[in-house]
This record gives structure tokens, sequence and C-alpha cells, in this order.
């Protein structure tokens, strides 16, 4: 991997940490930090949010415990390149299993995605998803069936705007 490579994976990573914790008073127009209920019973739901025509959609089905409040950020670049979804559980670690999720990046194609789920002890963070259990599209990141294990604690995606092209 070339420097360059190396410096736009870094940048695009920190890009994501930033906008997963950017908080819900920052700027509306470039921000959002949205809560929604992560409901079990094997239902699909589909939760989404966006900025200008930038859209990131969430959607899963899980079992078991009982609703489970989740945060959707997304986040577009003051230059308008970059479009960035993260979905996680604040409160870390979910009891519930998903039999399935899919995120979607509107207007945009992924330049970066990861998957993470928490290990059982306290005080530990994210672990990255082994790469066999889910896949990144173009404009998706999507679970493996037969591959995903069903722990799911956050996502985040990264998306290259179409603006970038022109």
């Amino acid at each position: 991997m070339s420097n360059f490579c190396a410096f736009n994976v870094a940048f695009l990573f920190v890009y994501a940490l930033i906008a997963a914790s950017v908080p819900a008073e920052a700027s509306a127009e470039q921000t959002k930090t949205v809560e929604f209920n992560v409901k079990p019973g094997g239902v699909v739901h589909t939760f989404s949010e966006g900025i200008r025509e930038y859209e990131c959609s969430f959607t899963y089905a899980s079992q078991g415990g009982t609703n489970e409040q989740w945060l959707m950020s997304v986040g577009l670049s003051d230059d308008d390149r970059l479009f960035s979804c993260s979905v996680w559980r604040p409160q870390g670690k979910s009891y519930l299993f998903f039999t399935q999720f899919k995120a979607e990046l509107k207007g945009t194609k992924i330049e970066y995605a990861n998957a993470y789920s928490q290990t059982a002890a306290a005080g530990q963070s994210d672990v990255p998803l082994r790469p066999e259990e889910f896949t990144i599209g173009e404009s998706t990141v999507t679970h493996k069936d037969g591959k995903f294990n069903a722990q799911l604690s956050k996502l985040t995606a990264i998306g290259r705007t179409q603006r970038d092209e022109l």
C-alpha cells in the first residue's frame, strides 16, 4: 500500500471516529446524531437519516431481550466530498442477536467501512468483526449469511460523494 493510500485510509478512519462522537448539538447542516430503538422479534426494520441528498439506512432483524436505544450519526465533510454514517449502541455491548444487518449509503461510493462487536469483558473496546462475517459493496455493508455470528455493537461507513467526480 502506498503512503498516499495509507494516509487516505488513516484519514477516513479518523473521520469515522470523529463522526461517531459528534454531539447532537453540532451544526445541523453538516452533522446529525439521532436516537432510535432497535427492536427484537425477528422482524426486519429500517432506520434512516440523511443530510441534504445523502442518506444512511440501517436495516436489521434481531432476536432476544427488549428494545435497545441506539444512535445514528451522519456527517458531511466541509467540502461535501465525504459522507459518513455510524450506528452504535452507546451503552456498549448489545444483548440482542442480530440475524441480519445492512447499512446503505445513498448518493455515495463507500471508501471505508467496518462492523464491530464488543467483548464480554467489562471495559474492553469494540472488536472488529472478522472479514468473513460481512461484505462491503459499492454502497452497502451487509452481513454474510452463515458467517455472521449475530453480534453487532457498531457499524461505520464513509462514502465519497459524487461531487468529487466532477
